[in-house]
């Protein structure tokens, strides 16, 4: 196969979508539509200029065997998939994913309560790692990819660094839990595969 320069691919465009994890939602099995969240999921908004990384990853054990120096085969000991992400957007959704809790208005103490306008979000000593569902889109041009996790729990959170400077930022990384035997998939409309005639 030659060398082709238009096989270069970028990720100029994208966007990362999240819904909770259940039995009743419906994970998409196509590339949607540029910009809208799937039904069910909600869009996480920008993300820091250093895009998505996607992590997919195999150990491997070697076997060996009396008869040879070099190992005869390896045996797979774990897979993973995750996905790193540094959000940028302060809103309901990127907050309590990165704090792991839900907002709840604090009421006031009068005989009838009613809401302050104040939101209170709890931090536990014991937190509940919550499963969620996770897609990630991006493009370039009329080249689109998306990746669907079904199942994923956050693994990992990065600092908030508070600055006069800088914007607040949320990073998380996210790992893919097992259904039904698979991690996720990969959906693309692009070339690279030769489609399949009837």
């Amino acid at each position: 196969m030659a060398n082709d320069p238009q096989k270069i691919r970028f990720a100029p465009n994208g966007a990362i979508y999240v819904a909770p994890a259940s039995e009743s939602l419906v994970v998409p099995t196509d590339l949607g539509t540029t910009g809208t969240p799937p039904t069910g999921y909600k869009a996480l908004g920008y993300v820091d200029e250093g895009g998505v990384t996607l992590t997919p990853a195999i150990e491997t054990q070697p076997v060996n065997a009396w008869q040879s120096a070099t190992p005869v085969l390896y045996n797979v000991t774990s897979a993973s998939f995750s996905v790193k992400a540094t959000l940028q957007e302060t809103n309901e959704v990127t907050t309590e994913l990165f704090w792991g809790a839900e907002w709840v208005e604090v009421m006031s103490t009068d005989p009838t309560p009613v809401g302050t306008g104040v939101f209170k979000l709890d931090l536990s000593s014991t937190p509940d790692l919550k499963e969620l569902s996770l897609v990630v889109d991006w493009n370039q041009n009329a080249i689109r990819n998306r990746v669907v996790i079904p199942r994923a729990m956050i693994s990992d959170r990065g600092a908030i660094q508070l600055s006069r400077t800088e914007n607040g930022k949320f990073e998380l990384t996210i790992e893919a839990l097992d259904s039904a035997g698979k991690l996720g998939y990969v959906l693309t409309n692009d070339d690279i595969v030769a489609a399949v005639t009837p």
